[in-house]
């Protein structure tokens, strides 16, 4: 017999299955039985233009040049990022810092300097 876990808003153990969700007797709360184990597998991972894997506080350099969307700047090929932060959600991984502003930027057209 499977385990029927105990209800994550309550914490209570009287908890039962009902089509694809489990439910919480006590407090009525429903949630699915089967967790989407990619959301926070591959996702969390963020790696470089070279598959090197990058982490918070990394120095990174610019492999092109990237014209920044609605202005005439332009981050120019070569240009080293001090301590990127990673962020999840959207595509653009990496939040940064550097002399024109505040960027996200999209780990592909990055390397780990």
């Amino acid at each position: 017999m499977a385990h029927i876990p105990a209800c994550p808003q309550c914490t209570l153990e009287n908890t039962y299955p009902d089509a694809e969700n489990y439910i919480c007797a006590d407090c009525g709360f429903e949630w699915p039985m089967q967790e989407t184990a990619s959301d926070d597998g591959d996702d969390s991972i963020v790696k470089d233009a070279n598959g090197t894997v990058l982490v918070d506080g990394d120095a990174v350099v610019l492999i092109k040049d990237l014209k920044v969307k609605g202005t005439s700047t332009v981050l120019k090929q070569g240009s080293k990022v001090k301590s990127i932060r990673l962020v999840s959600g959207g595509d653009h991984e990496v939040d940064c810092r550097m002399d024109a502003g505040n960027f996200m930027l999209k780990a592909c057209f990055l390397k780990k300097a």
